[in-house]
């Protein structure tokens, strides 16, 4: 899809850092001239934002896998129709924290849905967009748990997510790093778990590329 805009995608487990160093990025871009659209999924957009409720709210353990699958991207093509391909258009910088390939990983894999059902729903939902660049924060599974649960725990709240066993994370982990093996020119890894201003300057030295 041709457009003069670039997309850019933040991708990891709980816990990986992408929100903080999102917002690093956008800072940065901005400071140098560009028009930049921070969105975020499951979110982004005021009907998106009662959508994250639904899929978020620990009341709603009994939500099957394929109603959650469906949230998803009913919220993405509302994202995608009235926020990132206006911006886009515009040559605006999109930086959005997680998009089609989290529910690859999440739904597609770590619900066992499987690729197909993904792959044809964004079809649908997203009208053929895809990212020109990906990000994947990739830190071990063990901090990811510790630090999602402690951020959590600080917020005083919990949702669905929070109860998961760790094998659904390790199955979500090594799903992510199997995309960035099969999409090398897409999807890079950065290394999450080191200093944030070391992760910042890995991303730099990446996004600046593109920009």
């Amino acid at each position: 899809m041709a457009r003069p805009g670039l997309f850019v995608t933040f991708e990891g487990m709980d816990g990986s850092g992408k929100t903080t160093q999102l917002a690093r990025l956008a800072g940065r871009l901005r400071q140098a001239g560009r028009e930049v659209l921070e969105t975020a999924e499951p979110g982004g957009t005021r009907i998106g934002q009662q959508i994250r409720d639904i899929l978020l709210d620990e009341r709603n353990r009994d939500l099957a896998p394929r109603a959650e699958l469906l949230l998803y991207f009913a919220c993405r093509a509302q994202n995608v129709e009235e926020w990132i391909l206006p911006a886009l258009a515009r040559g605006a910088v999109v930086l959005s924290d997680r998009f089609t390939d989290s529910t690859m990983v999440y739904q597609g894999y770590g619900r066992g849905l499987g690729a197909a059902a993904v792959e044809t729903l964004h079809e649908i939902a997203c009208q053929g967009l895809q990212p020109d660049l990906t990000l994947f924060l990739d830190i071990d599974l063990d901090t990811s748990l510790a630090r999602a649960r402690r951020r959590n725990a600080e917020a005083a709240r919990r949702d669905r997510m929070d109860e998961q066993a760790a094998e659904f994370y390790r199955r979500v982990r090594d799903a992510y790093l199997d995309l960035a093996r099969r999409h090398p020119g897409r999807v890079r890894i950065i290394r999450g778990g080191q200093p944030e201003d070391a992760v910042a300057a890995d991303i730099w030295e990446v996004v600046r590329a593109h920009v």
